[in-house]
């Protein structure tokens, strides 16, 4: 098998309507059912809806008190967009931080999911968080684990990674797998 990864020379939103061109491309053919994209303020999720057909698209938003306590960074208008579009937003805790971040914040020192999150990192941000938001919505049962699915990400505005990813829920996360890299930053 032979495939090719595509390099954006730097992370961001500017890479957000190239990377949509190549989850399109890749996705003919395929037999993948299931997007996942992780896109805080839906509007990433609202531009790739406009690509993408037969599949189901599920958009990933950070939990409430992420930037601001007690709010979400997604508005009540725009998941109305998304949810007439058919898109799914889940809004959950991040699988690679949650309350160990809370600790880590207080007390300092790292936890063994610091290390698994800045592991992925090595390769990118978008990456880390394409693995994470497949962990979330498995745990979330809105996807299968045991199918191949695209999973999405970025860091703060737009989207710059892509990966074909076999989900696996938290209590079995060296379950899953990363089996190709559409594309993702050099890092």
């Amino acid at each position: 098998m032979k495939k090719s990864i595509t390099y954006f020379e730097n992370p961001g939103k500017e890479n957000t309507e190239e990377l949509i061109q190549l989850i399109k491309e890749r996705l003919k053919g395929s037999n993948i059912k299931y997007v996942a994209i992780a896109s805080a303020s839906g509007e990433s999720a609202l531009k790739l809806s406009k690509e993408l057909d037969d599949v189901t698209i599920i958009n990933t938003t950070h939990h409430a008190g992420f930037r601001e306590k007690n709010q979400l960074d997604i508005s009540d208008d725009m998941r109305s967009k998304l949810e007439k579009e058919g898109i799914i937003t889940f809004v959950g805790s991040h699988a690679l931080s949650g309350v160990g971040r809370g600790v880590t914040n207080k007390y300092g020192g790292f936890t063994p999911i610091d290390i698994i999150a800045d592991t992925l990192r090595m390769f990118s941000h978008g990456i880390k968080v394409s693995v994470e938001i497949s962990i979330m919505l498995a745990d979330a049962g809105l996807v299968p684990v045991d199918e191949e699915i695209l999973a999405i990400g970025g860091r703060a505005n737009g989207i710059d990674s892509a990966a074909i990813i076999t989900p696996a829920n938290m209590t079995n996360v060296f379950d899953l797998k990363i089996h190709e890299i559409i594309a993702m930053p050099r890092p």
